[in-house]
């Protein structure tokens, strides 16, 4: 479950690396900015579908 939360969270740091470089006009940071948050967009996506959202202790 924690596998979700760490995609998640480079997901959300790879869109914002993608957004600061492509204002920067730093277009070969924004590729691989925007790549990555499309890759591990994907695997969070895929990850929640396949074991389910982390739900909170009981």
């Amino acid at each position: 479950m924690g596998l979700v939360i760490i995609f998640a969270i480079v997901t959300v740091l790879a869109a914002y690396g993608g957004f600061s470089a492509l204002k920067n006009k730093n277009f070969l940071g924004a590729f691989w900015g925007v790549a990555s948050f499309f890759v591990f967009g994907w695997f969070t996506v895929m990850t929640i579908i396949n074991s389910g959202f982390p739900t909170g202790t009981h």
